[in-house]
């Protein structure tokens, strides 16, 4: 099961360091780390009911049932990325 309650430490911490990895990296680059980060927290979780939840709730309401009824998306950079 997602657990959506607040449940990151120092989460102003973290933010700050996400924002500074992607310090210098080109749009490609940044869609490229975030990718792996995602992978990386995907195969953490392992889970896959937890994780196409996780994806669902992050597209929004109009998000697909599964896996299989998902579309190709091109990822957006943060704006950040490309300063």
């Amino acid at each position: 099961m997602l657990n959506t309650q607040p449940h990151l430490q120092a989460c102003d911490d973290f933010y700050e360091a996400l924002i500074n990895a992607h310090q210098g990296l080109t749009p490609p680059e940044s869609h490229a780390m975030n990718a792996r980060l995602v992978l990386l927290l995907a195969n953490h979780i392992g889970d896959q009911a937890t994780l196409l939840h996780a994806l669902k709730l992050a597209r929004g309401s109009n998000a697909p049932a599964s896996a299989a009824d998902m579309a190709a998306v091109t990822p957006v950079a943060p704006v950040h990325a490309a300063n």
